[in-house]
Parts: C-alpha cells; sequence; structure tokens
C-alpha cells in the first residue's frame, strides 16, 4: 500500500489530530483531517476513503453517530481513538461496528501497527475469490459483492463480521477456536483476550437470528470454540 490509500481522521484536538496525520503520512498514507463531525461527514459523502480514525467527542456530529453512518453506508474500516476507557463503550464501539479501539493517551508505534493491520485485513477481504456463491441452509455468501443473504433477507455485516462468518462457511466441518478467528482475521498473535472475538461473534448471531429466528447457524464447542451447527 502506499500514498494512494486515503484515511479521514477525525478529532477536535488540533494538536492531537496533527500527530495522527503525521504517523499516517510517515506510514506511507494520505491523512484527510476532519475537526468536527460535521465537516467528517462533508467529506465522507464527497471522497473515497480506504479507512477513518474517529474520536468519539466531538462538535457537531458525536463519534458514535459517525460510526453509525459509515458502517450503514459502506464496508470503509473504522478506528476508534478515543480517551474512554470504560468497558462498555469499547463493547458498544464494537458492537456498532468499530474494527479496533485505541485509547488516549497512545502510542505512536501501537496506532502505526494497529492502522496497517486494519488496512491489511481490509485488503485480504477485498482479494477474495469473485463470481462465486456458498451456500449453506438458506444462508448465502455472494463472495463477489461481498454480500450475505439469509431467507432472502440481506444482512448488515461489517468487513470483520463478514470475514468471521466467511471462515466458517468456508469450512463447515472445522471448530474455530477463538486463538484461530483472532489470528486468522486480525492477523496479530493471540493474547487470550476473548473479549472482542465474543463481542463480534455476538453480533453475527444476532444479525442471522433477526433473519430467521427459526434456524441456528453457529453452534458454541463448549472448551473448543465455534463451527457451523450441522
Amino acid at each position: 500500500m502506499n500514498g494512494s490509500v486515503n484515511i479521514l481522521v477525525i478529532e477536535d484536538d488540533e494538536d492531537i489530530n496533527r500527530l495522527l496525520c503525521n504517523i499516517i503520512s510517515k506510514s506511507g498514507y494520505t491523512p484527510k483531517p476532519a475537526y468536527s463531525g460535521t465537516e467528517a461527514m462533508i467529506y465522507f459523502e464527497s471522497q473515497k476513503f480506504d479507512m477513518i480514525l474517529i474520536d468519539l467527542m466531538l462538535p457537531g456530529l458525536s463519534g458514535e453517530e459517525i460510526l453509525k453512518i459509515v458502517t450503514k453506508e459502506s464496508h470503509v474500516p473504522a478506528i476508534i481513538i478515543s480517551a474512554k476507557l470504560e468497558t462498555q463503550t469499547k463493547i458498544d464501539a464494537l458492537r456498532a461496528g468499530a474494527d479496533d479501539y485505541i485509547t488516549k493517551p497512545f502510542d505512536i508505534e501501537e496506532v502505526s501497527a494497529r492502522i496497517d493491520s486494519c488496512l491489511r485485513r481490509y485488503r485480504r477481504l477485498s482479494d477474495l475469490p469473485i463470481t462465486k456463491e456458498i451456500h449453506y441452509k438458506d444462508l448465502v455468501m455472494d463472495t463477489d459483492a461481498k454480500k450475505v443473504y439469509v431467507n432472502k433477507i440481506e444482512l448488515k455485516l461489517t468487513a470483520l463480521e463478514y470475514e468471521i462468518l466467511f471462515l466458517l462457511v468456508s469450512s463447515p466441518k472445522k471448530v474455530f477456536t477463538k486463538a484461530n478467528l483472532f489470528e486468522s482475521v486480525w492477523n496479530e498473535e493471540f493474547y487470550g483476550d476473548e473479549n472482542t472475538v465474543n463481542v463480534h461473534m455476538s453480533n453475527i448471531r444476532s444479525k442471522l437470528s433477526k433473519a430467521n429466528p427459526n434456524e441456528e447457524y453457529i453452534e458454541t464447542i463448549w472448551g473448543m470454540g465455534y463451527r457451523l451447527k450441522t
């Protein structure tokens, strides 16, 4: 990846915004600063971005509102960078579709590494086989359009949720441990923090259930992990 990768930085503190833009530039990407939620949405609706960094506490639209709009209208990966340390805030952000959550004050190298990792995941998702459909029960994965249908209802999945479900559906008999899923999807070493995997798996199950409450698609193999329900 190079400077053609465009990243929208939504942060109202000018010093922090400048620092994040410098980190992005040194990584070879192109930053676009925005200092309010309203300004950010003007840019988002008129330009193409490959990633968005979002502070939660913003003038105008809040970070939570921006995240909701971004995940509803696109598959652009979003990283939250916030001073809010509460576990529930992080869980809510992940449930809303955030791909990662970084707390302030942050380490410069960590931010750079997480941006790189998230972009790699997104690029890998974009490189999945095209013109192919995967069927399981009444679930259809269109790997060309990167869409999932259950009972002919389209599921609004985030990029990470899509990739997790793709792994499960691609290997219907395989039991995936949480470490398997984390290291395959996040492309990082698993250190035992199961919360991130749990949240995304819960989101997927909830969306599947809403589309067809009479069918079970994913089962938990206690002490081992997850697999498709046979």
